[in-house]
């Protein structure tokens, strides 16, 4: 048993432990984790001073939860991926659950985690890119950041020079540990992997040892008791050749919530600079110079913003023309959407012969949106397909749909409706359509694990023909899909 226990990464031991602490119950004043009926639960205030939060995270190593970004933006995707529940969520606190693996066979624990390595559907637990991850930057310390020549990035090791050998594996080698072999330098070891733009996990494996990279600092939990390395290959440079005299600048933009002290820019002979990944879309940003912030005086494309000023857009992809038609004599004619977070105040359509239209860079993926004319919004008239959000009817746009949800029969259903982790289980949303005797929706949906249900006059079934499904906390059951490559 002991050996099987080293061989685990250090997260999933740390939940094998817990099994022994079934009457752990670890409080603050404004925080709880604890451990009873075989499942962890934490609890925790939304409103309180930022150190507490921070003592708290690190007391219990929560730091690839995204317990900060969830309180920020009460958005629970990120935690739901990771297989968290919410046992409630209001505007004062929220708790989250998540199961433990079991204790029936402790001999077996080796077998319980799931290694990325054996792991059928791989490529889906780990996308390069997928419609959720919008930004991305590397941190490094005590070494400078991998070189890039060309596409090739060559991974580099620390120290560790005692070790026989090195192996690199990651989400680019499906984790295969035996197969990129690390060359020895004179300070540690380095291996070279070719890679497209985009999000990679990693670990080096040294002497049978996995190991995170610990001069990283971006890491992540992957929901499975496993914590590796993220090294992003990245795509754009954001440059200010100019304040070289100041103390601090960060990049701020719609890509983080735009968090003033979050992305700190390195310095250079010239000025500022950060590369980073950026997703195909739409971005806009700012500069944040010693508490200042700035428009980029090297990118003359702007969009207006709620305080009389400007920010600076960056284009990524193909751009979708939204068009309105009619409406000549309107003065003024926006559009607003989640892809820019409902703002109001930020795209203003272009008037053309026949009405107005609008270019706007997307990524694949699913979107909600409406026009407003002359201070009234409405759903575009020249779009079929509308979702109810809240009481709210919006027109919804599916750029690259990549499924196709199907239930059979019920023929003589009067409304179905689609619900999943991608529209938050919408009773209302997604309206399906009938398509001979059965009820379809195609949906954009990002690469890995998504659960759904449908809701046929209110009832809610799982897919009868579909025989993946997990437990939820109801004890009803939801419906399991993997999107691959």
């Amino acid at each position: 048993m002991m050996n099987a226990i080293r061989k685990l990464r250090k997260p999933a031991l740390a939940c094998v432990c817990a099994l022994f602490l079934l009457c752990t119950h670890l409080k603050t004043a404004a925080q709880v984790y604890s451990i009873r009926d075989g499942k962890m639960y934490i609890e925790v205030k939304k409103k309180m001073d930022e150190r507490s939060l921070d003592s708290f995270i690190v007391r219990f190593g929560l730091d690839d939860l995204g317990l900060k970004y969830f309180i920020r933006t009460n958005s629970p995707d990120s935690l739901k991926k990771m297989g968290w529940y919410f046992e409630f969520n209001n505007a004062e606190m929220f708790g989250i659950s998540k199961p433990l693996i079991s204790s029936e066979d402790l001999t077996n624990v080796a077998d319980k985690i799931m290694f990325t390595a054996k792991e059928p559907g791989n490529d889906a637990l780990f996308p390069s890119v997928n419609n959720g991850m919008l930004f991305g930057c590397n941190r490094f310390k005590n070494k400078f950041p991998f070189t890039v020549q060309d596409s090739v990035v060559t991974f580099y090791l620390r120290n560790h020079n005692n070790a026989n050998r090195v192996m690199l594996a990651g989400s680019f080698n499906n984790w295969d540990p035996g197969k990129l072999s690390m060359t020895k330098t004179d300070n540690g070891w380095t291996a070279q992997v070719k890679l497209s733009p985009g999000k990679y996990w990693y670990k080096f494996i040294a002497d049978g040892n996995w190991m995170i990279d610990d001069d990283n600092e971006q890491r992540e939990n992957d929901g499975r008791g496993n914590t590796n390395s993220i090294y992003y290959k990245t795509n754009y440079v954001f440059r200010l050749d100019t304040f070289i005299n100041a103390k601090r600048v960060y990049l701020a933009g719609s890509f983080n919530n735009w968090h003033p002290k979050e992305l700190l820019m390195l310095r250079t002979d010239r000025g500022w600079a950060l590369p980073a990944y950026l997703a195909d879309g739409t971005h806009t940003y700012k500069y944040v110079v010693d508490g200042d912030w700035k428009v980029d005086p090297g990118n003359p494309d702007r969009f207006p913003n709620e305080f009389n000023d400007y920010n600076s857009v960056i284009h990524f992809g193909k751009p979708y023309v939204f068009k309105l038609n009619g409406y000549e004599n309107a003065n003024k004619v926006l559009l607003t959407g989640t892809f820019n977070y409902w703002r109001k105040d930020e795209l203003y359509m272009n008037k053309t012969a026949t009405g107005w239209e609008f270019p706007y860079a997307l990524g694949s993926g699913n979107y909600e949106y409406r026009f407003i004319v002359d201070g009234k919004e409405m759903p575009d008239p020249g779009n079929p397909v509308t979702v109810n959000n809240n009481g709210s009817l919006n027109s919804y746009l599916v750029l690259d749909p990549n499924y196709t949800f199907r239930l059979k029969g019920h023929s003589d259903a009067k409304q179905v409706f689609l619900g999943g982790d991608f529209n938050n289980f919408s009773t209302n949303a997604l309206a399906m359509k009938r398509a001979g005797d059965d009820w379809v929706f195609s949906l954009h949906l990002s690469r890995g694990k998504h659960i759904y249900k449908f809701i046929v006059d209110g009832n809610w079934i799982k897919d009868p023909d579909n025989p993946l499904w997990e437990q939820n906390r109801y004890g009803t059951g939801d419906s399991v899909i993997w999107i691959g490559e």
